[in-house]
């Protein structure tokens, strides 16, 4: 056999006979030789006498002195051959010599050494020296104690006991070979205990083995019969045992039992000796120059030392060289580092210290040749071999020689290299299959590489390439020794029998058996496989052997035996051409290896395996390869498109990320491939799409998602979004037997099966439709596809109306935690006697062609549902009841239990998403790659809406938008992981669905279906009541709490005079007016930036209804000064000055814009300037833009809040006529008149601007870009626009009216003329002679009039007439009747104010008394007075002091503290109300300068609809809804939504009400036990109690948990506590809490500082402890434990339970750690944070020291108590040096006294320290520092205010810092800085490693963030 070598150098053993010696030596170069001979027959002749002769012989075999008499062999087929060498090495003779001893002795040996086929084959050379029968048994982690003494099986009907190894070896005298005690499970081996000690043992079938002395001597007084009725049998005295194993501690297993230790005599078998070794190397390869071979072996026995262990590497395989050798032998120009690298790939199974060390090895003894030397390029040629059979000849191209050698192949006809149509060929794939060819020759192969990177390609081709036939077995984790050799079954007549495995026959038959996935199969179980391996000899659990194949014949010649008969006694042959190629992925490099081993993905590649393969790295393709493949494959795919995406590939490959990589590892070549045969179906999709879909990118943890979008912008792959994605339609139609989704089309398919085909109601709606379109596409390409989303997103709804369209039928398998391999595919059962197999949905589908729908994918463990894999790549599986599953029906010819792969047949999965709160199994992590992936969302808001409009018809579109709006804040809280729980659409529509059928059930009641999971968890319930009451779902109101304010009547309504139009004949000449007309200049654009905030909009009405709608506030600086608010449409505009800023917002909208004017009106000095802006929103075409006029220096600006341009527009032709300001600094303002604007027609595109004290009206059109100036005979005070052409002026010091006419359309041509008419008031004469004739000045005036019937409302009698309202001082409102359009005189009518408003002093008691002083500059600007036409209302803002407080509220209620009171005059019900606007939050300091904007801290506008808006002086926006009807409609609204209470009570829930009454709350007795308790009111700690302190209780004075499961008493009981039980709980409360203060030694006020960091992270430390927990628990997760004697019956050994087994159980535990593994460490967490001087300095403007501190103070909250997982430690730096120790590792803070101490030192420091910044030192030191720690994984986390440009630190350098070493995960977290320079600062540094806070409240949620995603990732 060409593979296995023995070497005949000199006849070294003498043969004499009858007993005379010759001696010879075993070893020439030796002095103190060991003679070695043997006596006995040679040659035939005597191999005859051996037969005739039978007893014993006189041969003896004698080693060194010790000789031993030779017996001849009852059974010679159990001889071992052909293992002796003919020379053997010296020290392999005093093994042997040793072994004879013991041998003689009578004593068990125990062989011990290093993983490899030494020991092995020393037992064997020495049985084989003595002719004795083995036993041989590999223990493997499955064994049990049945298969080493007895196993049941049924014949006929009956259980027989078959004795096993073990009892077949002591009856029959034969040896014992034990291989791999370490494998074994503990309990199983203490069976041998009694058999090793005293050769006794009882046996299950009631016999009882005796040693031989016992059993002798008892013969000599009874007789054989007797012993035999006694059921005793004889324990041959030839009974050995020899065992062979690991030493333990050094390699992984189970330690010995010290009792069965005991019981062996032990010897170390270590490699043989360097002078041994190297001879024998050197007869292999005699072409390999002597110096390269020595230095070869002295590299394998350095890297096997003590030193080298030490370091972690693991041993060299020793064994492995003289394969090697032969290799090298062929090809001499092969260089030694490769050849290193396929005997010891230490690049994948080594870290980089690995690296360095064995490289350093490697350039010690010479052998870092590979760059020198070329590898083989290619394979030239295959042909079958002429000499031999089963072989083929291959040439290969090396260096630039062409060699041809021969190797095993097999029987199919050869197919020559690049001839595969499926196979594209590329440079690296074709220099591996040469690399391949060349270890094929000598030994077993395994490929190593990521998943989808072709592996099982390049194995097929290899197999084509020789002719083999596959056997494909796919390895899972569970698998046992039994599913890799044999089976058991039953016959049809109900007897049990063993079927072999597929690997067995594939050994037989001579196939090549392809082991994919041995990574993932336990070690303990690979073993068994060892022997096959190394020796090709297999031993199997019917007594099958299987021998190597010239063994057999060597067999079948001495024992003349034919096949036929060597089969009856069970021994075969295994096929020459037999070899086994694995493929695995890469081992877990680094030293996050223990921490995975809980995902099972441990170094699997130990020494042992090393022994066994010879190793191929598959390296991912090259770039140009990869294009080249997905050319070839996919010829149809758009270049551009192709190049795209692998430069993003290449790019993620490329990084060190961790992040990156595992992201690259979902872009595997397999999934490029899909991706491109996608795209060149359907050119114009997005590759961001197809990467986002592929990466599921929805469902990544936040830090991965930003890392993929900051790669896909740096390869420049933009999201095209779809501009008619939007109106697209996505409506789907089956028209003639073709379903068309979208704009993909499929034929419908015409089921056998009717029955199965999937109906279901579902809703079309746009977004599930998408889904829809995208699946078909996927569908009719022929994938597999997998659904991925949160809970309740219509996953299943989707893939039933999916397949109900198709019409195709669906079998369904839902897995679970329990499921099994064989549950996926068949369930086995028995019937009389018979097992039977009932074939699961997943077999139904495959046979019929049916679609098979996996729900739940993740819940079953990845092992169990990685079978899928070979099947949905390669179409094959194979069954436990033997049948396979085959996709090509060519291969089924023919053959029995085949079951051919239904065209049809496809699965679909549905999966939750990965990570947090589903928890389930990484599906996707495992198999992403196998299926095209579609991540389901909740459907989007609009999506959303239409479909739950399809649910409730009938319920108020209101409603549903406040549910939309709820649950899409609530997910995006869930996406950033403030709370942990998804809501999705399956909630909404539940509660939609109900509220559909009991349309009166309020929806705050219905909500609470979904909301009351958390009604237990504080913090989780206060953020959702938070998200609800923000869109206005009363969550928690009664229907009684209406807060509306009081109603005052109004003062009747009484006419008190006429305004009369004086046009006198003469007059009318003077008072013409001319006008002129000019364009105007515009200056600009400029373009600033408009920067959008979030609008954190709160609907009012949560609690309580009242008049205020909704409010916000708008995010401004404390300085500002808010001058202006107006509304146009539904959009708020609010204009600042002091920087002068501009905002708008809509009402609905969550979003505010902002403008920052500051460049346009620089600030000047020392504020004397003080700006004063208001703005005018244009109307159409202009929408969306505003003018912008400051008073004192007349600018007028245009904006555009769409784009940010700034135009200025000059109204007068001499440019700036600002008078200098220089001459008004020290002057007092108020002399020169400001210039006014008018905006009441702005919506009309044109303004009107005049100056207080001149004579011009200027009119500017916007649209036409012209000015009208209109010069006017008097001088002005102020304007009113009373309608487009007429406006009342006022004349400056008489306050005399005027009314203005002008022609409609100032055209330019037209010379119109404006006239002006005085108006006379004339009051109506009384009988007090002449009223006051004091002309009014009118605060405001309407531009429209009041509608006819709310003018007959107000005024008490029916009638129609143009009309104005007039507002002033004096009255509440006034009513002008046919003002401004009659001539005749028109009536006043007017509802009169008891005092008048100016005339109240207003006592300085508002809200600013104390700033303002008695200096009161002047009237304020903005008059805060607007009249609501519709509502028939006049609405004023007035300070609280002109109130009138008493009539408000009764005597003894304190007045709130408000910003103002809205004043609401009702005409129409003659009602007033005070409605009070709650104090702003914080004021400007600038108070003086405030009094002038207005009177009271609110600005008042009217809304567009209906109602008004207040901003008061802190940014706080308000609506209000005045309108009597409109309150009236909102408050049933209102009440409909809390539910009717109609004096049934609405909840009928039975609760406990324990009836008893609540005395004095006590502590309670303490229980010395700690038992739970319940109820009871005595014990403290128990929980549900009602006066003693607990959890849950009714009346206790505060909580106290003593650790136990919590009962509640219900709400309703603990509302039922009287107020003094309550009051003394508080009490007993307050003095618990000081107790434990005292006990931690800590003040009240300390307290409360502490307090203060807390609770503003508790929320975050709250989830993160969540999350912590989960995870805990998930390690903790049991797992299966086989074997046992009780629990639930094990499908694999139903077999063994007719038989009448006991173990045949199965049940949960908790698993020990596999022995050897390494121990988890915890992980390793440092905080680094800034406590320099500028913390301290800027801590003041955005709190950002403040905000530090809580970060630190949520770590240690946080991580306490989980020190066992979590080491951590922080640190600061300031300008004082990098390393302040702030926590040290080993003293992490205990209490809250000790935390707050850290806290304290923190700010201490910042205050005191040097300036400077140590940013980079300190993340430098602490990352080489971290790296140097034992732990799992290591965090470093870095905040920093670095203002790193300051300090001439390049972002760069900081970048490379941050990523300096790939074993520590390092975060930087800035707090933002000044403008841009944060977003620069973060583009440059990798993504997902820099985090920019702006708002420094964010730090504790990035900091949340990172935990989550990384750290949790993989706990």
């Amino acid at each position: 056999m060409c593979f296995f070598f023995f070497f005949r150098l000199h006849q070294n053993l003498c043969i004499s006979q009858n007993c005379n010696r010759n001696t010879f030596s075993a070893s020439h170069e030796s002095h103190d030789q060991i003679p070695y001979v043997t006596t006995g027959g040679n040659n035939k002749d005597d191999n005859r006498k051996w037969e005739e002769n039978e007893g014993v012989t006189c041969d003896t075999v004698t080693i060194g002195e010790i000789s031993y008499k030779l017996k001849t062999p009852q059974n010679p087929e159990l001889v071992p051959l052909k293992y002796l060498s003919d020379s053997v090495p010296q020290t392999v003779a005093q093994h042997l010599r040793w072994i004879m001893q013991k041998d003689l002795l009578g004593q068990d040996v125990f062989l011990i050494g290093p993983p490899g086929p030494l020991r092995r084959s020393i037992a064997m050379q020495y049985l084989e020296l003595t002719r004795r029968e083995v036993e041989y048994v590999a223990l493997s982690r499955d064994t049990t104690e049945t298969d080493l003494k007895q196993r049941r099986e049924i014949r006929s009907g009956t259980a027989f006991y078959i004795d096993q190894c073990a009892v077949r070896a002591a009856t029959q005298g034969r040896v014992l070979v034990l291989e791999g005690l370490e494998k074994a499970e503990r309990n199983v081996l203490p069976v041998l205990n009694n058999l090793l000690e005293n050769r006794e043992m009882q046996l299950e079938d009631g016999r009882f083995l005796m040693s031989a002395e016992r059993y002798d001597k008892l013969l000599q007084e009874h007789t054989k019969e007797e012993l035999d009725s006694w059921k005793i049998v004889r324990v041959s005295e030839d009974f050995r045992v020899i065992a062979l194993g690991l030493p333990v501690p050094k390699y992984k297993g189970n330690p010995l039992d010290p009792p069965l230790r005991s019981r062996f005599q032990a010897r170390d078998i270590y490699y043989l000796p360097f002078k041994d070794q190297l001879e024998l190397l050197y007869s292999v390869g005699p072409n390999v120059a002597a110096e390269r071979v020595s230095q070869l072996l002295s590299l394998a026995t350095t890297l096997c030392s003590q030193e080298s262990s030490s370091l972690g590497l693991p041993d060299f395989p020793v064994d492995n060289l003289v394969a090697a050798l032969h290799v090298l032998n062929t090809f001499p120009m092969l260089s030694s580092q490769q050849l290193v690298q396929r005997l010891y790939p230490y690049k994948n199974i080594l870290g980089k210290d690995g690296h360095t060390a064995v490289e350093s090895v490697l350039s010690r003894f010479e052998l870092l040749d590979g760059r020198r030397q070329a590898a083989p390029s290619n394979v030239l040629s295959v042909s079958s071999s002429s000499g031999r059979e089963g072989h083929a000849d291959v040439t290969v191209q090396a260096a630039d020689k062409e060699i041809t050698f021969q190797v095993p192949a097999g029987s199919k006809e050869l197919l020559p290299p690049n001839s595969s149509a499926t196979f594209i060929n590329t440079p690296s794939h074709s220099q591996l299959l040469a690399e391949m060819m060349q270890s094929h020759m000598v030994k077993d192969l395994c490929l190593i590489g990521a998943k989808g990177c072709g592996k099982s390609v390049i194995a097929r081709e290899f197999a084509e390439m020789l002719g083999y036939s596959i056997e494909p077995v796919m390895l899972y984790q569970d698998m046992t020794a039994r599913d890799l050799l044999q089976q058991r079954y039953t016959l049809p007549n109900g007897d049990t029998a063993w079927r072999p495995s597929p690997l067995v026959t594939a050994a037989m038959e001579g196939k090549l058996l392809i082991l994919d996935g041995i990574h993932r199969v336990n070690l303990g179980t690979l073993a068994v496989l060892s022997r096959l391996l190394h020796d090709r000899e297999l031993d199997l659990y019917d007594g099958t052997r299987l021998l190597r194949w010239d063994r057999y014949q060597a067999l079948k010649e001495q024992l003349q035996f034919s096949d036929q008969q060597l089969q009856e006694r069970s021994i075969f042959s295994i096929h020459p051409s037999f070899r086994v190629l694995a493929l695995a992925e890469p081992p877990v490099v680094g030293p996050s290896s223990s921490s995975s081993s809980s995902r099972g993905q441990q170094q699997w590649l130990g020494p042992e395996l090393l022994t066994m393969f010879l190793y191929h790295s598959v390296s991912p393709l090259a770039k140009a390869e990869e294009t080249g493949l997905i050319q070839g494959l996919v010829p149809g795919v758009p270049e551009e498109a192709a190049e795209q995406l692998l430069h993003l590939t290449h790019s993620l490959r490329q990084t060190n990320d961790p992040t990156a990589q595992s992201l690259a590892s979902s872009l595997s070549t397999r999934q490029l491939l899909r991706i491109c045969r996608r795209l060149s179906q359907y050119p114009d999709e997005s590759i961001s799409h197809a990467v986002n879909k592929a990466c599921l990118s929805r469902f990544l943890p936040s830090l991965a998602r930003a890392s993929l979008e900051k790669t896909l912008s740096n390869c420049s792959i933009q999201d095209t979004a779809d501009p008619a994605g939007q109106t697209r339609d996505h409506s789907c139609v089956v028209q003639d037997g073709v379903l068309t989704i979208g704009k993909v089309s499929a034929p419908v398919y015409n089921p056998d099966h009717k029955m199965k085909v999937p109906d279901v109601l579902f809703y079309d709606n746009p977004q599930h439709m998408m889904v829809m379109e995208d699946m078909l596409k996927d569908f009719l390409l022929g994938e597999h596809l997998l659904l991925v989303g949160n809970q309740g997103v219509g996953k299943n709804k989707i893939v039933d109306r999916f397949l109900h369209l198709l019409n195709r039928p669906r079998e369904y398998l839902q897995l679970h935690r329990d499921t099994t391999v064989q549950t996926l595919t068949l369930q086995p059962s028995v019937r009389d006697g018979i097992i039977t197999y009932e074939d699961s949905p997943l077999v139904k589908a495959v046979k019929h062609g049916h679609v098979l729908v996996i729900d739940e994918a993740d819940k079953a463990p990845t092992n169990v549902t990685c079978i899928l894999k070979t099947l949905v790549e390669s179409g094959e599986m194979i069954l436990a009841d033997g049948r396979r599953i085959v996709s090509d029906p060519r291969e089924a010819n023919g053959r029995a239990n085949v079951i051919v792969m239904h065209p049809d047949f496809r699965m679909l999965v549905l999966a939750n998403r990965p990570g947090f709160p589903f928890l389930g199994n990484d599906f996707f992590g495992a198999l992403g790659d196998i299926f095209s992936c579609h991540a389901v969302d909740n459907p989007k808001p609009q999506a959303e809406l239409a479909m739950l409009k399809q649910y409730g018809p009938d319920v108020p579109e209101a409603t549903l938008q406040k549910l939309v709006g709820a649950f899409g804040e609530l997910r995006s809280m869930a996406d950033q992981g403030t709370i942990t729980y998804p809501y999705s659409t399956r909630e909404v529509v539940n509660i939609v669905k109900h509220l559909q059928k009991f349309p009166n059930e309020g929806l705050a009641n219905v909500v609470r279906n979904v909301f009351d999971f958390d009604s237990y968890n504080k913090d989780a319930r206060d953020v959702l009541i938070e998200a609800l009451h923000k869109h206005g779902i009363p969550i928690g109101a009664k229907p009684t709490s209406v807060n509306l304010a009081k109603e005052l009547p109004l003062p009747e309504v009484r006419m008190t005079g006429y305004w009369t139009l004086n046009q006198g004949g003469n007059a009318r000449r003077k008072l013409l007016c001319p006008t002129e007309t000019r364009p105007i200049d515009v200056k600009g654009p400029a373009f600033l930036r408009v920067q959008s905030y979030p609008s954190s909009r709160q609907e009012s009405r949560t609690l309580s209804f009242s008049e205020e709608k909704a409010h916000w506030q708008i995010p401004m600086n404390e300085v500002n000064i808010i001058c202006d608010v107006v509304s146009s449409d539904d959009t708020l505009y609010v204009a600042m000055c002091n920087p002068v800023t501009l905002y708008s917002m809509k009402e609905r909208g969550d979003k505010i814009q902002c403008m920052e004017l500051y460049d346009v009106f620089p600030r000047t000095i020392s504020g004397v300037w003080q700006p004063f802006v208001t703005v005018a929103p244009l109307g159409s075409p202009l929408d969306g833009q505003v003018v912008l006029h400051e008073e004192q220096s007349n600018t007028v600006l245009h904006l555009d809040l769409v784009t940010g341009a700034v135009r200025r527009l000059l109204l007068s032709p001499d440019g700036d006529q600002t008078p200098s300001r220089a001459s008004s600094w020290w002057s007092s303002k108020e002399q020169q008149g400001a210039h006014k604007m008018c905006r009441d027609f702005s919506k009309k595109n044109w303004l009107l601007f005049y100056k207080e004290d001149g004579n011009q009206l200027e009119v500017l059109d916007v649209l036409e870009g012209r000015v009208h100036s209109i010069s006017l005979p008097i001088n002005l005070k102020s304007v009113f626009l009373v309608a487009e052409d007429r406006w009342l002026l006022l004349e400056s010091n008489t306050n005399k009216k005027f009314l203005l006419t002008k022609p409609m359309h100032m055209a330019a041509e037209d010379s119109g003329v404006c006239q002006l008419h005085s108006i006379g008031e004339d009051p109506v004469s009384s009988g007090h002679g002449a009223a006051s004739a004091e002309a009014v000045v009118p605060q405001m005036l309407s531009n429209e009039q009041l509608p006819n019937e709310n003018l007959s409302a107000a005024l008490e009698q029916k009638i129609v007439s143009p009309n104005r309202v007039l507002a002033d001082t004096s009255c509440f409102a006034q009513i002008i009747v046919g003002f401004p359009d009659l001539m005749s005189p028109n009536e006043v009518y007017t509802f009169k104010r008891p005092v008048d408003l100016s005339a109240m002093k207003s006592s300085e008691s508002g809200s600013h008394a104390f700033f303002r002083g008695a200096l009161r500059s002047g009237s304020a600007k903005r008059e805060n007075c607007v009249s609501l036409l519709s509502a028939n209302q006049v609405v004023r803002a007035i300070p609280p002091t002109k109130a009138p407080l008493r009539d408000i509220y009764p005597k003894d209620v304190t007045p709130p503290m408000a910003a103002a009171y809205l004043e609401v005059t009702d005409l129409t019900s003659k009602k007033l109300k005070y409605i009070p606007v709650p104090r702003s939050m914080s004021v400007s300091p600038y108070t003086n300068w405030l009094s002038k904007v207005s009177d009271c801290d609110v600005l008042l506008a009217a809304l567009g609809s209906g109602g008004v808006v207040t901003v008061d002086m802190g940014g706080y926006v308000r609506l209000w809804e005045t309108g009597l009807d409109a309150l009236q409609r909102s408050l049933m609204e209102w009440r409909n939504m809390i539910g009717s209470e109609d004096g049934r009570p609405v909840q009928i829930t039975i609760q406990r009400d324990s009836g008893l009454d609540v005395s004095a709350p006590k502590h309670g007795k303490i229980d010395a036990n700690n038992a739970p308790h319940v109820g009871g009111n005595q014990w403290a700690g128990g929980t549900g109690g009602r006066d003693t302190a607990g959890l849950g209780g009714k009346g206790g004075p505060y909580r106290l948990d003593a650790g136990h499961k919590v009962y509640q008493v219900s709400q309703a009981e603990k509302d039922a506590v009287p107020e003094e039980v309550r009051r003394a709980a508080r009490e007993m409360a307050e003095k618990a809490f000081k107790e434990r203060l005292k006990e931690i030694d800590m003040s009240e006020y300390d307290a409360s500082t502490y307090q203060r960091f807390s609770s503003a992270v508790r929320r975050q430390v709250q989830s993160l402890r969540i999350i912590l927990d989960s995870l805990q628990a998930k390690g903790k997760e049991r797992q299966w434990l086989k074997n046992q004697a009780m629990g639930e019956l094990d499908d694999a050994k139903i077999i063994d339970g007719l038989t009448g087994e006991k173990t045949i159980y199965k049940r949960r535990g908790e698993l020990d750690p596999e022995l050897g593994s390494p121990q988890q460490k915890p992980k390793c967490l440092r905080v680094l944070a800034d406590v320099s001087g500028s913390m301290y300095r800027f801590n003041g403007v955005d709190g950002r020291l403040e905000r530090s501190m809580e970060a630190v103070c949520m770590v240690m909250e946080a991580l306490e108590s989980y020190e066992h997982k979590f080491k951590y430690d922080i640190v600061g730096h300031s300008g004082d040096g990098y390393d302040i120790e702030l926590v040290p590792a080993d003293k992490m803070p205990k209490n809250d006294k000790q935390r707050l101490k850290v806290l304290k030192t923190m700010h201490a420091h910042a205050q005191f320290c040097m300036s400077g910044d140590y940013t980079l030192e300190a993340t430098e030191a602490s990352i080489k520092e971290l790296a140097q720690e034992e732990a799992d994984e290591h965090f470093v986390v870095v905040l920093s205010d670095a203002n790193l440009e300051r300090y001439g630190i390049r972002p760069e350098r900081f970048a490379q810092v941050l990523t300096s070493d790939p074993q520590v995960n390092a975060f930087a977290i800035f707090i933002g800085s000044l403008g841009d320079q944060a977003e620069r600062l973060q583009r440059t540094l990798p993504a997902g490693r820099s985090f920019v806070a702006m708002d420094t409240k964010q730090i504790p949620q990035i900091l949340q963030q990172i935990f989550t995603s990384t750290m949790l990732s993989s706990a």
